[in-house]
């Protein structure tokens, strides 16, 4: 029964895994080019130029087709939710369940509303009124994605609930702290701007391939002209957001930090490892982890509390602890946690042989107003969810996988500011057709784009582990209790089922993309 549920487990990470991987091939492209596409239609309705509504509809269709799947496979994420992971879902779900509720109820509707009149508006309704529709679209997908980085930034950093005691669930004590917490306002901003630049990519890559083939050289050119331009600024503000994640990370996720940096022994005024090779675990040693590396001195300490003398701790520190950095050992925090866990154990004994002078005690210290509540919710039942992991190893998640896709991201990021520097530089000059390796490389940054969107989200999710919610829940306790046969067999089926839905988008999108924009009248 152990192995089985251990399988379980196991199978439903990767399903969920899969799902989200899959969901993302979509979402980013939906949320920067609907802004792209109103852009375009608004230099339509201004200058009134037929080439403009040709050009607003073709890369409408693209948009049609990935917006379409972005959706299937984003309700298939949501229900897991309930299939998969059953406990999670009742631990928190009067926190978690709020802001996925309005992202359906608002967000959802107001795309389904006026994606009908973006799409098949045309000549139906007023000029005005089919633009504001595009544009509400493009302002909808993204308040969509606003409450699902919402949800998924409270898994990073629980705050704004409080636990109860009769329920043994978190729940909301404050919805203001939850939608604007730092975590979620810096994740929102850093996710949409990088799907902006992804977006960007993909409209120059596509008319860039155009320009190779000698094909709608005006459409190309002016495609380039907008989503150059778009793409630049905000791949901009994402290396900018991206620091700013860097910063968080530190204060709320040190280990994630710590093994994004391959980072074993703390120090201060520590480096930056620009470019590495990790050594096997068997030669790995904490004093030297790597092969080669080629560091910047002192600019992790900046980046992550903006300041070059700061101490940053290693993956040896938050697991032995450091008494002069103030770190309690993972052990301590082990034990703190299942003194947590045996608390709540004599609740139940006391409640239910009727013991009220038991239940008092215990029940005071989980209220935050009286002293002995404060002193342990701040320092035991912070580590609740630490009571339920066996091994202190099992809080170091895959260093190898988050070093490498944290350098896969930034790395491809500046790539990014470079290509569309140097695109939007030579288009404007009319010179860009003439510089075919400039257009090849644009074009091969399309899939980069989707890679480094992916190593993103690696980082972000990976780094969390072991944690279903940061120190609160482990992933092996937030699992459904289901056969791992049953799951394993979804996980085949949904493989098979998106794995199939991707093939019939992409050969939609070659299909539109070699049809190119409709004949002019």
């Amino acid at each position: 029964m152990i192995s089985d549920y251990l399988s379980t487990v196991d199978w439903s990470r990767a399903q969920f895994a899969l799902t989200a991987i899959y969901h993302w091939l979509f979402v980013p492209l939906t949320l920067g080019l609907g802004f792209l596409v109103a852009i375009m239609e608004t230099l339509y309705v201004r200058t009134g130029d037929d080439f403009w509504r040709r050009t607003t509809k073709f890369w409408m269709r693209l948009f049609g087709v990935n917006f379409a799947i972005g959706v299937a496979t984003g309700l298939i994420l949501e229900f897991e939710f309930g299939t998969n992971w059953s406990n999670y879902s009742y631990f928190v779900g009067d926190i978690f369940g709020a802001p996925l509720a309005i992202e359906g109820i608002l967000a959802f509707f107001l795309e389904s509303t006026f994606v009908a009149v973006m799409f098949f508006g045309w000549n139906k309704v007023s000029k005005g009124f089919h633009l504001t529709a595009t544009w509400l679209t493009a302002f909808g997908a993204n308040l969509s994605a606003w409450w699902i980085l919402v949800a998924n930034a409270w898994m990073q950093h629980p705050v704004g609930c409080t636990f109860n005691l009769e329920t043994v669930r978190n729940e909301m004590s404050s919805f203001s702290e939850v939608a604007l917490s730092p975590v979620a306002v810096n994740k929102f901003f850093h996710t949409v701007t990088s799907s902006f630049t992804l977006a960007a990519l993909f409209v120059v890559g596509v008319s860039a391939w155009y320009l190779l083939r000698r094909r709608e050289r005006r459409m190309a050119t002016k495609s380039i002209a907008v989503a150059s331009a778009f793409g630049l600024v905000f791949a901009i503000i994402t290396a900018l957001t991206g620091d700013r994640s860097g910063a968080v990370i530190a204060r709320t996720q040190p280990m994630k930090l710590a093994a994004m940096e391959a980072l074993y022994e703390g120090s201060e005024g520590a480096p930056l490892t620009v470019i590495g090779l990790l050594k096997g675990e068997a030669s790995r040693t904490p004093q030297e982890p790597f092969h080669f590396k080629v560091d910047l001195p002192k600019l992790l300490s900046v980046m992550s509390f903006r300041d070059a003398g700061a101490y940053v701790a290693g993956i040896d520190d938050l697991i032995d602890g450091n008494a002069a950095q103030g770190l309690l050992s993972a052990e301590e925090k082990m034990a703190r946690g299942r003194a947590v866990i045996d608390t709540l154990a004599a609740y139940r004994t006391a409640r239910d042989a009727g013991d009220h002078a038991a239940m008092g005690r215990i029940e005071a210290l989980f209220d935050p107003a009286s002293p002995q509540g404060e002193a342990f919710l701040k320092e035991y039942f912070a580590y609740f969810g630490y009571g339920y992991i066996d091994n202190p190893q099992e809080l170091v998640p895959n260093v190898p996988l988050l070093f490498y896709s944290f350098r896969v991201m930034v790395g491809a990021g500046c790539l990014f500011i470079l290509v569309l520097g140097l695109v939007w530089w030579y288009n404007r000059r009319d010179r860009l057709a003439s510089k075919h390796w400039l257009l090849h490389t644009a074009v091969w940054c399309i899939p980069l784009a989707y890679l480094a969107s992916q190593a993103g989200w690696i980082v972000a999710e990976v780094g969390r582990q072991p944690w279903a919610i940061q120190e609160l829940m482990p992933v092996g306790v937030a699992a459904s209790k289901v056969p791992g046969s049953s799951v394993a067999t979804t996980f085949i089926l949904f493989l098979i089922l998106f794995t199939a839905l991707l093939i019939a988008e992409l050969s939609i999108l070659f299909r539109q993309i070699k049809l190119g924009p409709e004949p002019e009248k």
